[in-house]
């Protein structure tokens, strides 16, 4: 190749990388605006072939309780969090790079026929959370902004769809509070119609110094805020990162995975679901790495005398992500109301843990009670062939199972037969 052609290549690709950013908020604007943006081609995912074989060979090794079965939905490159659409009609995944996939079972066989990324003329940065809202809007949380889709089980056929900034890019977290790591975000509607988004804070445990800061904008927290931005607060704090949170159906509270500090060894501290009964609740961290285990870092002050503890203590390093209450018809009954949450798997515990997905019951008395559902992505060499993120619902009471290592996702269903 000579070097003109090289120049010119050079010289492309760099006003290309200036242009990005530009052009994407260019496209923001004219979505907002219900202006076409020029986009018109989707990237496409195989569902058939010798990768989606494989998947289904690695799930005739995963153990459930009797009746239930394991099946592949789809394939879905790096899935993490779901929102199912409330008509039915798509799910939507997000991802901790630059896509967020829309997944349809058109003939209702309950397998994928179609994968596709969704909103393809935007430009994502760590798009993890997507949420609905009752009554259909979808919203996303990315790294450091908030998008609503007003009606993107309607839009998402086409390249173009309406969108709109909830929280312009920049304005979620100081953007000198950026960090590549515990950046990937989760959302929910609350039952008072609020947004309500995790806020994990980057470091394993953080110096005092950055205890003003967090405590001010929610970070190492939960956030809630209206729809349409406005009334931010900050709802609960002393959060290392959680990843998953969802509102039990009969009581209305939040309750939320946090995943625990590192380096302490092997068995401590303990993963934790949390249980959230009113704004303004502390959850001990950095004074408390997980459980009732103290950092060393902060063993010589004074906890807050008002730590909630956890509601469930889960196996050290498991890696605790989404949960979802269970509110369908196809489970047995002792399985209404309760907690079905993915772990991920350890990624530097000496044996590994986790790559399951729990199930977590609550009696009459509250009190929280957490067992293995599905488990297996582990094998006999200690190697994963899986790591669940997610769990949603499907609307006929089946369960959906995201995994980012393999790129799938999963469907379990019971049947008494």
């Amino acid at each position: 190749m000579t070097t003109s052609v090289w120049k010119t290549l050079l010289s492309c690709t760099i006003l290309a990388g200036f242009a990005g950013p530009a052009l994407a908020q260019g496209n923001l604007e004219k979505l907002s605006g219900f202006k076409t943006t020029g986009v018109t081609e989707f990237q496409y995912i195989e569902q058939g072939g010798d990768y989606a074989a494989q998947i289904k060979k690695t799930l005739e090794r995963i153990k459930l309780p009797a009746g239930f079965s394991i099946d592949l939905y789809a394939v879905v490159p790096d899935a993490r969090h779901m929102a199912v659409g409330p008509q039915g009609i798509v799910t939507f995944v997000g991802t901790r790079k630059d896509k967020v996939w829309s997944v349809t079972d058109r003939n209702k066989d309950r397998v994928a026929d179609e994968v596709k990324d969704f909103a393809p003329s935007l430009t994502f940065a760590i798009p993890n959370g997507p949420c609905f809202s009752k009554d259909g809007h979808l919203y996303l949380a990315e790294q450091n902004r908030v998008l609503w889709f007003p009606a993107a089980e309607f839009f998402y056929e086409s390249p173009d769809v309406a969108a709109f900034e909830v929280v312009k890019q920049g304005e979620l977290i100081p953007p000198e509070e950026e960090s590549y790591n515990h950046t990937a975000r989760v959302c929910d509607v609350g039952p008072d119609g609020k947004l309500y988004i995790s806020l994990g804070q980057p470091f394993n445990v953080p110096a005092p110094e950055k205890s003003e800061i967090y405590t001010k904008w929610g970070i190492g927290g939960i956030i809630r805020l209206n729809t349409d931005g406005t009334g931010r607060e900050v709802f609960a704090t002393g959060i290392r990162n959680s990843v998953g949170q969802d509102f039990d159906p009969d009581t209305g509270d939040l309750w939320f995975t946090d995943n625990q500090v590192d380096g302490m060894g092997d068995d401590i501290p303990p993963g934790e679901i949390n249980h959230a009964t009113a704004a303004g609740q502390n959850f001990g961290f950095p004074w408390y790495g997980g459980g009732h285990v103290r950092t060393e870092e902060y063993k010589n002050d004074e906890p807050p005398s008002d730590v909630v503890f956890p509601a469930v203590e889960m196996v050290a390093h498991a890696a605790d992500l989404g949960m979802t209450f269970y509110s369908g018809n196809m489970f047995p009954a002792e399985y209404k109301g309760a907690i079905f949450s993915a772990q991920h798997g350890s990624w530097n515990r000496v044996t590994p843990v986790g790559a399951r997905v729990m199930v977590t019951t609550i009696d009459a008395e509250g009190q929280a009670t957490a067992k293995p559902f599905a488990e297996g992505w582990i094998d006999e060499n200690g190697e994963y062939l899986g790591r669940p993120v997610d769990v949603a619902q499907l609307r006929d009471g089946s369960l959906l199972v995201s995994d980012d290592l393999v790129g799938a996702i999963y469907r379990i269903s019971y049947s008494a037969q």
